[in-house]
């Protein structure tokens, strides 16, 4: 039996150990991609490590597993039922899948199935653990077995690399969809210097916002996202839990989206006061995961008609259209600074991305 090299963890907290183990085989209606670059994603350190205590309600894999979350390769064989992908076909592979049975799965709204899994990552229900055990190989291994529905086809302009930030650049994607988000309208990105935050500044001027107001508290990275397009870009530097008033001094009258990018560590109080900066009937899409508890007053909301959305992750065909826009120019993906290392250095790139990474960087694991 043909084996190959898989990073794997072994133990919650620890770090990840090269093994040989064996190559899958492909179902009758999944691939075997050989993997060439995988994202390394700033959480993961979290994940592996305090997600048991923080989400016990969000179930890993059991142990020993291999992670590894925005994956891109070659296509090396196909199952039986496969007929729109062959071998040679350069994908990337979109690590949300669910059932494949439950309505929303049949309906394409995929991130809405109860067993809706991050392969190489964790899952959000109790179905997560058969996916889990279906599809038991992510990134960190030479090849995986997809199911061909997860599966985006990779354009010659785009590489491998570039491709692995796909994670990130899909959930800020569907996240604006989810705001109708219009040509000529103004936006709000807070917390825009992290790795969600810069995608989804890139983001709202391909789909066309005249004003793309941008909140962060490091002053160079402000200046790099003001570089993107000057005439655009507003800059906004958080000093302190109250930003509207700053917002609203760029966009008097308020903005007609904002995208909730902050994380976990940050203050719920400075997204609460954010809200203070939308225009009436604007929409606000939470995508950061910010620590709660975000409190809303009902009446305010309803006469000011403010919608608040939770957005996870993105479908295969939202990233299929997020291909097309960078096939046309609108998104340049060569905008970001890369750092490579080899699977054998994950450890040490773990550490890197703790110790410097930010949302212009691009970290990612490469086996070829």
């Amino acid at each position: 039996m043909p084996t190959m090299t898989a990073a794997r963890l072994h133990e919650i907290g620890g770090t990840f150990v090269l093994d040989e183990i064996p190559v899958p085989e492909p179902g009758v209606h999944d691939v075997l991609v050989k993997v060439e670059a995988s994202g390394l994603i700033p959480n993961l350190k979290n994940v592996t490590t305090h997600f048991p205590e923080w989400y016990p309600f969000l179930p890993l894999p059991k142990l020993p597993a291999v992670f590894g979350l925005d994956t891109a390769g070659t296509v090396t064989s196909v199952g039986s039922g496969v007929t729109s992908f062959k071998p040679g076909d350069r994908v990337y592979v979109n690590p949300g899948i669910g059932c494949g049975e439950c309505r929303f799965c049949r309906q394409g709204e995929t991130p809405r199935c109860d067993s809706y899994t991050f392969l190489g990552y964790f899952g959000f229900g109790p179905g997560s653990q058969a996916l889990f055990e279906k599809y038991p190989h992510a990134g960190y291994s030479r090849f995986m077995v997809a199911p061909v529905t997860s599966l985006v086809r990779l354009p010659a302009l785009l590489s491998y690399r570039q491709a692995t930030r796909f994670g990130y650049l899909g959930t800020a994607y569907s996240a604006l969809r989810k705001s109708n988000l219009r040509s000529g309208q103004s936006i709000l990105i807070l917390g825009a210097s992290g790795t969600l935050g810069v995608g989804s500044t890139l983001l709202a001027l391909a789909f066309g916002a005249a004003k793309v107001v941008v909140a962060a508290r490091d002053e160079q990275a402000l200046a790099k996202l003001k570089a993107l397009d000057p005439r655009r870009v507003e800059t906004v530097r958080i000093i302190s839990d109250r930003v509207s008033h700053l917002v609203l001094e760029k966009v008097p009258g308020g903005v007609d989206v904002m995208l909730d990018t902050l994380g976990a560590k940050a203050p719920a109080a400075l997204s609460v006061d954010a809200m203070s900066a939308m225009v009436r009937g604007g929409r606000i899409v939470q995508i950061g995961g910010v620590a709660g508890p975000i409190p809303i007053e009902p009446h305010p909301f309803m006469c000011a008609q403010l919608h608040y959305i939770g957005s996870l992750w993105f479908t295969t065909a939202e990233a299929d259209e997020m291909v097309q826009l960078v096939e046309s120019g609108l998104l340049d993906m060569t905008f970001f600074e890369e750092r490579n290392y080899p699977l054998a250095s994950l450890n040490e790139a773990l550490a890197d991305i703790a110790a410097d990474g930010d949302g212009f960087i691009n970290f990612t694991i490469n086996h070829g």
